[in-house]
């Protein structure tokens, strides 16, 4: 098969699936990991993908629950780590839905008597009934595939409280600066949740940066911190500093 046409798998491929892996491209294309890393590496520079550890991402699509949860693994621990880090013992958070997200909780799970408020199925379920905890889980849609709640109902119960801490994940962030989602009642709910909180905390692995999606979630001037696990550079970087916001560096050790 010519470069051309190992090129256009794959972009077809995430067309329809928003995320692949190299090793599903080797079995899909029959050639070497290598030449399908230099592939993608080539469509990143031009600017037709995201290239990722193990993989590649579409560049204006959000991948299914499934996909992105398999998409730097270790990193949105690490993030994960460094966010909860910040809670101490007996602090209320509300609590987004989110594969990042999903490395907070598990990092949290040693903590001890927190008010938890969340959207989120598994971050309900894992963090129940231990050490004390007291967990409300907002009512409203629940999202197929995703495991979250979202919709009127959602934010209209989410009003009714306030919290030490909240957590948000991004579906994309730009330079503007601006914190983005792939749909409004993602973009809603985490926009409320950032402005329900005395620290509101964004966080984001790398994939995330100057990403473009279709609604912009408010509030993202009130984060306290921004938690990623590469350092931004160049516009992106400067464009955070003038928001204002702490940029924590979670490393894989951390």
């Amino acid at each position: 098969m010519l470069a051309e046409q190992r090129r256009s798998v794959i972009l077809d491929t995430l067309a329809e699936k928003g995320a692949v892996s190299v090793a599903d491209l080797y079995r899909k294309l029959g050639v070497s990991r290598e030449t399908i890393r230099r592939d993608i590496t080539r469509l990143d520079k031009e600017s037709r993908l995201r290239k990722t550890h193990g993989g590649a991402l579409a560049l204006d699509s959000e991948p299914a629950f499934d996909e992105r949860k398999s998409v730097n693994v270790e990193a949105k621990r690490s993030i994960g780590r460094v966010a909860a880090a910040l809670v101490p013992d007996g602090a209320s958070v509300i609590i987004d839905s989110g594969t990042t997200i999903q490395g907070l909780v598990e990092a949290l799970a040693d903590k001890r008597r927190l008010s938890i408020i969340t959207n989120d199925f598994q971050a309900a379920a894992k963090l129940s009934g231990r050490n004390d905890n007291r967990v409300l889980i907002l009512g409203g849609e629940l999202i197929a595939g995703e495991g979250a709640i979202m919709g009127r109902d959602a934010t209209a119960m989410l009003g009714n409280y306030f919290a030490d801490f909240s957590f948000v994940g991004a579906g994309a962030i730009s330079s503007h600066p601006w914190l983005m989602d792939f749909s409004r009642e993602a973009a809603e709910i985490r926009g409320q949740m950032l402005g329900l909180a005395r620290c509101p905390v964004v966080l984001a692995d790398h994939t995330k940066f100057d990403r473009i999606a279709p609604v912009r979630v408010a509030n993202f001037e009130k984060a306290n911190y921004i938690v990623v696990d590469r350092k931004p550079q160049n516009a992106f970087a400067t464009a955070l500093n003038i928001l204002g916001a702490e940029v924590l560096v979670a490393e894989e050790s951390d």
